[in-house]
C-alpha cells in the first residue's frame, strides 16, 4: 500500500518527541507538509531539522505555542488558518494516588488533554467541511478503556477523547472529513522510560525494568513489550490517507492487546 500525501498539511500537536515527532516523521515520509508543535520554539526548531533529516522532506515548519492556553492556540492559528490533517497528540500524564488528585490537577489535565483538541477542531473543522476533505485524529489511549488505578486523572482524559472524536464525526457527517481516535498501548518514549522507572525503580537494566513493569503493571498486554513510536504513527499515517475514507467516529486500537475486549 503506498500512501501519497503529497499536497495535504498536517499539524501534528506536541510533535518534539516522543509519538508525536514518530507520527510527523510518518506524515513527512508520506509527503505532507509537516507542522511541529511545541511550547519552546528553540525545541521547535530543532525538531523540524530532525523531522527534515529523519523524513527526506524539507516541506516541514514550527509552530511554537502552548495549546493548553487560548493564547497559545491563537498562535497557532494565526500562522497556520487551514489544515488538511490535524493530529491532536498533546497530552501529558503522571502517577497520583487518586485521593491525592487535587482539583488544580484535575483542571490541568483536562486543558491539556482534552480543550486544547477541542479548540483546534472547533477551529479546523469549518475550513475542512468546506473543501470537502479532511482528516482529525485524537491520541487517546488504552487508559481509557482500562483506567488505571494509579492514575485515574490521565485515564478520564483519554476516555473524554473518545467522545470528542464520535462527537465531533457527527458534526462532520456527510462531508468527507473523517474523525477518529488512536487508542494507543503502553509505548516506549522518553516521558514513559520516567514513568516506569517511578513506578519500579532506577535500580534495574532497562529491559529488566520494561519486562517488571509490564508484568506488575500492564500484565493484560499480550504483545509483552513497550509499543514502539513507529507502530502508534503507521496507523495514524493509514487513517490520514484517502484508503481510510470510510473509517470515521472510530476508536482504532494500537494496543498491543492490551484491552481485553473484541471492541473498545
Amino acid at each position: 500500500m503506498h500512501i501519497d500525501l503529497s499536497g495535504r498539511t498536517a499539524l501534528v500537536t506536541g510533535s518534539t518527541q516522543g509519538i508525536g515527532h514518530a507520527i510527523a516523521v510518518g506524515l513527512a515520509r508520506a509527503g505532507a507538509r509537516v507542522i511541529v508543535n511545541g511550547r519552546s520554539s528553540t525545541r521547535v526548531e530543532q525538531a523540524v531539522q530532525e523531522l527534515r533529516a529523519e523524513s527526506g522532506n524539507d516541506e516541514s515548519v514550527g509552530a511554537t505555542g502552548d495549546l493548553a492556553t487560548e493564547e497559545g492556540t491563537r498562535a497557532v492559528l494565526d500562522a497556520f488558518p487551514q489544515v488538511d490533517i490535524l493530529v491532536n497528540n498533546l497530552g501529558i500524564f503522571g502517577a497520583t494516588p487518586a485521593l491525592e488528585i487535587d482539583d488544580t490537577q484535575w483542571r490541568r489535565y483536562f486543558e491539556v488533554n482534552v480543550l486544547s483538541a477541542v479548540r483546534l477542531i472547533r477551529a479546523y473543522l469549518p475550513g475542512m467541511t468546506e473543501q470537502g476533505w479532511g482528516r482529525i485524529l485524537n491520541l487517546a489511549s488504552d487508559s481509557a478503556v482500562a483506567v488505571p488505578a494509579e492514575m485515574i486523572h490521565y485515564g478520564m482524559t483519554k476516555t473524554s477523547l473518545l467522545a470528542v472524536s464520535r462527537g465531533f464525526a457527527k458534526a462532520a457527517a456527510g462531508t468527507g472529513v473523517t474523525v477518529n481516535s488512536v487508542i494507543a498501548g503502553p509505548t516506549h518514549t522518553g516521558g514513559v522510560e520516567d514513568f516506569v522507572r517511578q513506578l519500579v525503580g532506577d535500580e534495574l537494566p532497562w529491559d529488566e525494568a520494561q519486562h517488571q513493569f509490564m508484568v506488575q503493571h500492564r500484565p493484560q498486554s499480550l504483545l509483552q513489550r513497550l509499543i514502539e513510536p513507529e507502530e502508534i504513527a503507521n496507523m495514524v499515517v493509514y487513517l490520514s490517507s484517502p484508503f481510510a475514507s470510510a473509517t470515521t467516529g472510530g476508536a482504532l486500537r494500537v494496543d498491543g492487546g492490551y484491552v481485553d475486549a473484541i471492541l473498545p
